[in-house]
């Protein structure tokens, strides 16, 4: 028994949760209370019992207390989630065994087929013996992710996808310890060999907005939104033939990255009541811990959680995402989760932590682009992937601002907003709008209502020329920013402006491919300047994938269409595929390190696009770490990185103390003087503030065969000395571990100033592998 709690052992008469609706006082509202770690084995009733007894320390009776806790947190993280008021919460925050006490808040979002086989096409993967389609007839040492198991933090799943079809497997894996949770319109039946468990989380949803109204959602892992079923079918989806979106666009075969893996479904994200629920969903702190808890209880191997918090993230020891990942991390459970949608910019990366794979989005070589003629006879060329179709003529073309409505906020006017168009001036016309304010499906939708003929919807300039497509509720197609102002022009300098809109259709090999996401988050970390976030990025643009039958395409209320697969964007579409490539890693290599894994992903990821340019930004400016971390994911280059650094849990412990001051684990103290932030044997390098000369050690990992002697290169930031010592390192055998110094010194040759960052890297050489570190420097 923990010492810390076994003096608050009281003899109370063991209980069961239940159900109940809470009628809490305004003042109180859930609280995470943590503990730290479990220690020894404990059953169930004893850790909640305890538990029990703790929370009875700050309630007047013991039916308070038992009708106040919602989760106890019993199979690695030890904690619980209780309804408290704040004077409660700071009495238990207070006491020497609590780490930490903090509200469960509604600061949490999702972040919201072709990409698998352009990463096939980016590095030749078929080629090279790790092709990710289950028929792909050549051999696969990762065996397409086979009996790996994959946790999903999501909005459910809908199981009668053919992507997460059983046929063909064995039986489900003996080590699994899950289960299979029925509820409204989920028999346990729905679990299969692929499926092999599957949770459902609320407690703290409904004690923020009450009961669920379950007309417009499932009180049950059934997905009714649709993100979760895209996200789980693009990491294991199974090989579907003869698949494509809305109207047949991206028509092909359809898989995700990892298709032999299992799948384990918690879900922990529900809708927003209002007027249009389905829209936007929110996941509670409370809700996402318990799940975390579980999915390490139930023996996932890796934890994908397309996740991130609503404007300022919270300190790493009160974010309910990275305490349970740390516990992960301490089981050498890989988490991946997305970067945010918060970009371009600077400093709104989300998902902070160092044992956090942070996933940023890029896109692919596919568009799906339609003709618009103005009629001054300029061709635009827009993108969409609405099934609908004008007719082969020109319509009077009209902008949003000249037909908005009095009483219009002016800054407002061309954004087609909700009631913001006049019929009269709109009917039987295309509308040119502007992205900004509002959602992209919406603004068709307010089109359609006020009898427009079809919609072109301008990208504002933050978003350059990244065009992100909707199957709009009537014809119309995306622009980029500089074509919307060109046809702006032509509106204004025109007494008669008219455009036709042609059939859009499915265009691969776009170049030059990938390129970075607009909408991706940005670094630098918030928190930590001195750990680089995001680490990598990944496909997340226009991603075909599986789709909740029971969610139209844009989740519009008025939209009753329904599909099987739906092509969306989102850091929640690039998550998942670092998360299948961690899958197919894990596989290879069953005893490799979570943080072996990050690191092969990131000293192998490429700072190219496929054509062998730089990465490049949406709005056409060259990318930086910032925008992409170590670079674009390598699945294969992955398989075989040669060194790797590893960091253990006492490493990210110590980090803690130097990074926060918070002493995470009471087994293990923070020394007087912990080891600064950036002495984290991470694979990327930064260092915040510099001011004269700083010396930092790395240690990695030979995990090639043979015999080998590495050699370093330096590629120097602006103003700043490199110097690696020693320049060499000589390795015999797999599992070696050679240690060098990084010395860096400012020259003093940069021009300072609030927020002046430089960036370079240093490069390890065998002849055969290449393993790169960025290094990200500002001025002190």
């Amino acid at each position: 028994m923990s010492p810390f709690l076994s003096s608050f052992l009281l003899p109370f008469c063991l209980f069961s949760f239940f159900s109940f609706s809470f009628s809490s006082k305004p003042s109180h509202k859930v609280y995470i209370v943590y503990l730290g770690e479990h220690t020894g084995s404990y059953a169930a009733e004893e850790i909640q019992e305890n538990h029990h007894g703790l929370l009875f320390s700050v309630k007047n009776s013991e039916e308070e207390a038992r009708r106040s806790i919602l989760y106890s947190y019993k199979n690695s993280i030890n904690g619980f989630a209780a309804l408290l008021s704040d004077e409660e919460a700071e009495i238990l925050s207070a006491r020497e065994e609590v780490i930490s006490a903090y509200p469960s808040e509604a600061k949490w979002a999702p972040h919201t087929t072709r990409s698998w086989e352009f990463l096939t096409d980016y590095e030749g993967l078929n080629q090279r013996g790790f092709g990710f389609l289950e028929n792909d007839w050549q051999p696969s040492k990762a065996n397409h992710g086979k009996d790996v198991i994959v946790g999903m933090l999501d909005s459910g799943i809908w199981p009668e996808s053919k992507s997460f079809s059983d046929e063909g497997f064995d039986p489900v894996p003996a080590r699994w310890r899950g289960i299979c949770e029925t509820g409204q319109s989920f028999k346990a039946s729905l679990c299969n060999r692929k499926i092999i468990g599957a949770r459902y989380y609320i407690k703290s949803y409904e004690a923020y907005y009450g009961s669920l109204n379950t007309s417009y959602s499932y009180r049950s892992p059934r997905d009714g939104d649709g993100h979760g079923t895209h996200t789980s079918s693009t990491v294991a989806g199974r090989s579907v033939s003869n698949v494509s979106a809305l109207g047949g666009f991206a028509y092909g075969t359809v898989s995700g990255g990892a298709p032999l893996a299992r799948l384990a479904v918690y879900k922990v994200c529900w809708p927003i009541p209002g007027p249009n629920p389905n829209i936007e969903n929110t996941c509670f702190e409370a809700d996402m811990l318990a799940a975390i808890d579980d999915a390490i209880g139930d023996g996932v191997d890796v934890l994908s959680i397309s996740i991130g918090s609503i404007g300022d993230p919270p300190t790493f020891s009160k974010d309910g995402i990275a305490v349970g990942a740390l516990h992960a991390a301490k089981r050498e459970i890989v988490v991946v989760c997305s970067a945010g949608n918060s970009g371009p910019k600077p400093a709104t990366v989300s998902n902070l932590v160092p044992w956090i794979i942070t996933v940023g989005a890029s896109s692919i070589d596919r568009a799906f682009t339609a003709e618009i003629k103005l009629g001054n006879n300029v061709i635009v060329m827009g993108q969409t992937v609405t099934p609908y179709q004008l007719e082969g003529k020109d319509y009077p073309l009209i902008y949003a601002g000249d037909a908005a409505i009095a009483g219009t906020a002016a800054n407002l006017t061309g954004q087609c907003l909700p009631n913001s168009l006049s019929p009269e001036k709109v009917k039987g016309k295309i509308v040119l709008c502007f992205r900004g304010t509002g959602l992209r499906a919406e603004k068709g939708q307010e089109v359609k209502r006020a009898g427009g003929a079809a919609i072109i919807l301008g990208n504002a300039i933050a978003n350059g020329n990244e065009v992100p497509v909707d199957a709009h509720v009537l014809p119309g197609a995306g622009v980029s920013a500089s074509d919307a102002t060109k046809i702006l022009i032509y509106i204004n300098s025109s007494s008669n402006p008219t455009a036709s809109l042609g059939r859009a259709r499915t265009v691969n090999g776009i170049k030059p491919s990938p390129s970075m996401a607009q909408f991706s988050s940005r670094g630098p970390n918030v928190l930590e300047p001195n750990i680089l976030k995001p680490d990598i990025t990944a496909p997340g643009l226009n991603i075909l994938a599986a789709w909740s039958e029971s969610s139209s395409p844009t989740k519009l209320g008025n939209d009753k269409r329904k599909v099987k697969y739906n092509i969306i964007s989102g850091t929640s579409m690039s998550c998942p595929h670092v998360s299948a490539t961690a899958v197919l890693l894990k596989s290879i290599y069953p005893h490799w390190s979570s943080s072996a894994i990050r690191s092969a992903m990131m000293t192998t990821a490429t700072l190219n696009n496929a054509q062998g340019g730089p990465l490049m930004n949406g709005d056409g400016t060259t990318g930086g770490p910032f925008d992409f971390g170590s670079g674009h994911v390598r699945p294969i280059h992955a398989a075989d990185p040669g060194l790797v650094y590893e960091a253990s849990y006492q490493d990210y412990l110590l980090f803690m103390c130097a990074s926060t001051g918070v002493q995470m684990d009471f087994y293990y103290p923070c020394p007087k003087d912990p080891p600064l932030p950036y002495a984290l044997n991470y694979p990327s390098v930064a260092v915040s503030r510099l001011n004269g000369t700083v010396s930092i050690f790395r240690t990695v990992t030979n995990v090639a065969q043979g015999k080998s002697q590495y050699r370093v290169s330096v590629d120097n930031p602006n103003g700043i000395s490199v110097q690696i010592s020693p320049k060499s390192l000589k390795f015999n055998d797999v599992g070696e571990k050679k240690s060098f110094k990084i010395v860096l010194k400012d020259k003093g040759t940069v021009m300072r100033g609030n927020g002046t960052y430089v960036s370079g890297s240093y490069t390890w050489n065998d002849g055969v592998h290449l393993v790169r570190s960025p290094i990200v420097v500002s001025f002190g």
